[in-house]
């Protein structure tokens, strides 16, 4: 293929010529630290001419560094593919013949609890590279249903299988591998009733909401702190403990260590085995890291917190985002396998998929499938974007998992992308409350909580960030730590809110053209004016329905119940400020 304006630039750097053009012509791309131009690969000499034209002050600019590119590539533009993995399917010689079947070490409990993580343990071989060279999978029998779930290497001989097993009673498994000492190990466990707190994994419930798999609603009620895993024991307790106290109910977080604004730091632990002077050996896992991962998702499950869990993404200076495709899934099936059993977990297969320059569209229907087959719990699934949308109306997405793509607007089209998709609206990134240089990270807490309220009352749901600089750069959306925003507090006080409506949710109602509102018709009726301030308000509603009326103060978290009822037409004296809501319940 012939490189054109609509090439991303990572893969024109894939040809040694085009990439000394490409230096000649942005100079500072040599520069530019790693996880900066891990974001300059994704874009195209489009998309870097638009945003530095007055920069580069040549109207040919692109015409220009085309034909330089052409000259210089000649018939090799194509030739810089690299050369990719392939996988050879696990052999049924790894074991002689002379280890007997099924003769490896297992401890399996008697007993696991509905919804909760049932773990298979195995003692087996570990010569060659067991995670690449043997398969190990079991399937699980309760009466007529059957689950197959796969099976990991856990280092030192150690392989383990999960499952979340989803009813009570009685219930069998028998393993299969190419390993003889792995294959047709059997036994048998009870599953007795969940522990308190325990709800089973979030589901989606009437298109849009979500509950729990017992039927219990879940509003998520979502916040940021995408490298909190990788800082150390001392700060992760600290953001548990912050967590704890907070209303949030969902957390996104990154598998792999960030590289980005405010955040340097090496993890404490890396995903592969090698080291970032001598490279990774992607065949190898480290399951120190996994197993750390996987504890920071147990904390949370025992706080209540859903894990939103983030496979790929662009900040990086590691190397990870641009691992090939081999290497890609081989991680995809290790992590489900380690985690699929965990009822908190919720799958989001990036953060700003098209980022990632050397990813496209198939890549990411593949990583969804790899996912899916091997999550038999059904976790929610969602892809979310930087510029573009992804098409949300695939069958596989869950939820729609948006950022917005306007540095003002957001949680307004709410009820537009509901109407769309016919899923459940998660504006996972809204902007951050906070105080840096960035547009999308110094929005105020009075914002923040507006745009709460506006996704809630539109039938959404919105996410929390929060980006207030500190002299340590512990900066909570990426590191985790202490919130020190005024926005949580009113975001607990809108959770009561909607907990409080009809369902425990909130759904839009027709309104009129400047006033947002949620319910049910005839029932009940909440009205948002966000930065609007009016002194009163006008309602019509049906005659013959009285209803008592609230006027609530979202920011002071003040609710005022007016005297009487009131039906048909009627006036409601307002206070001439911003962030109020009037609440119309129907009388008894």
């Amino acid at each position: 293929m012939a490189f054109t304006e609509k090439t991303r630039i990572g893969i024109i750097f894939r040809n040694e010529a085009a990439r000394e053009v490409l230096v000649q012509r942005l100079p500072d791309l040599l520069s530019a630290p790693p996880h900066i131009l891990s974001l300059l690969k994704s874009m195209t000499l489009e998309t870097i001419y638009k945003y530095r034209q007055e920069e580069l002050d040549q109207p040919d600019w692109i015409a220009e560094t085309l034909a330089e590119l052409a000259e210089s590539t000649g018939a090799s533009a194509d030739s810089e593919e690299p050369a990719q993995e392939t996988e050879a399917a696990p052999s049924s010689e790894y074991e002689p013949a002379v280890v007997p079947e099924g003769s490896a070490g297992l401890r399996s409990p008697e007993e696991a609890e509905q919804w909760g993580v049932c773990e298979i343990e195995l003692h087996g071989p570990s010569h060659g590279n067991p995670y690449t060279d043997v398969s190990l999978t079991a399937e699980f029998r309760h009466g007529d249903k059957t689950v197959r779930m796969g099976g990991f290497y856990d280092g030192d001989g150690v392989y383990r299988i999960r499952f979340m097993p989803d009813a009570r009673g009685e219930w069998t498994f028998r393993t299969a591998s190419n390993a003889r000492s792995l294959n047709g190990i059997e036994g048998a466990f009870r599953v007795a009733a969940p522990s308190p707190g325990n709800r089973g994994p979030v589901r989606v419930k009437d298109t849009y909401h979500f509950a729990y798999e017992d039927g219990t609603s879940y509003i998520p009620v979502g916040t940021t702190c995408y490298a909190w895993t990788h800082q150390g024991a001392e700060l992760e307790e600290q953001t548990l403990g912050t967590l704890k106290a907070s209303p949030f109910n969902k957390l996104r977080m990154c598998v792999f260590p960030k590289s980005y604004l405010f955040n340097f730091n090496e993890p404490v632990y890396y995903p592969f085995e090698g080291s970032l002077e001598k490279g990774w050996d992607y065949t190898r896992f480290n399951p120190a890291f996994f197993r750390h991962l996987e504890n920071r998702i147990a904390d949370l499950g025992r706080l209540g917190i859903e894990a939103d869990l983030i496979l790929f993404h662009a900040y990086d200076r590691w190397g990870y985002s641009e691992m090939g495709p081999a290497a890609d899934d081989r991680y995809l099936r290790y992590i489900t396998a380690r985690l699929s059993a965990y009822r908190n977990v919720w799958w989001s297969l990036a953060n700003e998929y098209d980022l990632l320059w050397n990813k496209e569209l198939d890549d990411w229907e593949r990583f969804a499938r790899i996912v899916t087959e091997n999550d038999p719990a059904g976790h929610l699934i969602s892809n979310h974007n930087c510029f573009a949308f992804y098409d949300f109306g695939k069958p596989w997405v869950t939820h729609c998992s948006i950022q917005r793509v306007d540095v003002y607007k957001t949680s307004e089209a709410t009820t537009e992308w509901r109407e769309k998709w016919q899923k459940p609206i998660v504006i996972d990134e809204c902007a951050y409350e906070g105080d840096i240089d960035q547009g999308w990270g110094n929005i105020t807490g009075e914002e923040m909580t507006r745009r709460f309220w506006e996704g809630a009352v539109r039938g959404g749901y919105v996410g929390h960030g929060e980006t207030y600089l500190n002299p340590e750069e512990t900066l909570w959306w990426s590191k985790g730590g202490r919130l020190s925003g005024t926005s949580p507090e009113r975001i607990a006080f809108l959770r009561r809110i909607t907990e409080e409506s009809p369902g425990g949710v909130l759904n839009p109602l027709p309104s009129d053209w400047d006033v947002p509102c949620a319910g049910v018709k005839d029932e009940y009726y909440l009205y948002y004016f966000g930065f609007n301030q009016p002194r009163f308000r006008n309602f019509n509603r049906k005659p013959g329905t009285t209803y008592k009326v609230e006027v609530i103060d979202t920011w002071n978290m003040t609710i005022e119940r007016l005297d009487g009822t009131y039906e048909g037409a009627f006036r409601i004296e307002l206070p001439g400020k911003p962030y109020m809501a009037v609440r119309l319940t129907k009388s008894e």
